[in-house]
């Protein structure tokens, strides 16, 4: 039986604090935009447009629809090619699966490098995939609790339950 650990709504502006103030101390590197990976890094890139005044954008992994998942990470790549950079978003790098599956799009569309980074409010140690900027930080070789996160508190819990069940390495 999984460990579901809620993340309390104070926590999570609390996190979107602590991501502003990396990216303001970051004096090298100012993103353009904030963009938002569907699902778990939607409301998160909301919150951080407002904390630093950045607009967001939004590409939709999650659902696996080509309009909204594939095809505009090459209108984004393409963006980067006339100067702009873009933060990426997303709620936790748990396997790295999502991360690995932008860089490589983005890549591949011509994205060029260094203007583009990530950050997730939760980065797992033992992900195969490193970012750049964090709130919290967990290694999954200790840590086997499931995060719902206040958007997806009004969820069922079947529906969380099932959603944690989809990936049982991770919290065995």
């Amino acid at each position: 039986m999984p460990i579901f650990t809620t993340i309390p709504q104070d926590d999570f502006v609390a996190a979107i604090h602590t991501l502003a103030a990396q990216l303001r101390a970051d004096a090298d590197w100012t993103p353009d935009f904030i963009i938002g990976i569907g699902r778990g890094g939607l409301v998160p890139a909301v919150f951080l447009s407002h904390a630093i005044g950045l607009p967001t954008l939004s590409v939709d992994y999650s659902s696996q629809v080509e309009d909204f998942a594939d095809q505009p990470l090459v209108k984004l790549a393409a963006r980067t090619q006339s100067g702009e950079r873009l933060l990426f978003l997303d709620d936790i790098n748990d396997s790295g699966r999502t991360i690995t599956h932008l860089r490589t799009a983005l890549a591949a569309a011509g994205a060029v490098p260094g203007a583009i980074r990530f950050a997730t409010l939760i980065d797992n140690l033992s992900s195969a995939e490193r970012i750049d900027y964090t709130a919290r930080t967990i290694d999954r070789r200790d840590t086997k609790d499931w995060f719902v996160f206040p958007w997806e508190a009004v969820a069922p819990a079947t529906t969380i339950e099932h959603d944690a069940a989809e990936v049982p390495d991770r919290i065995a």
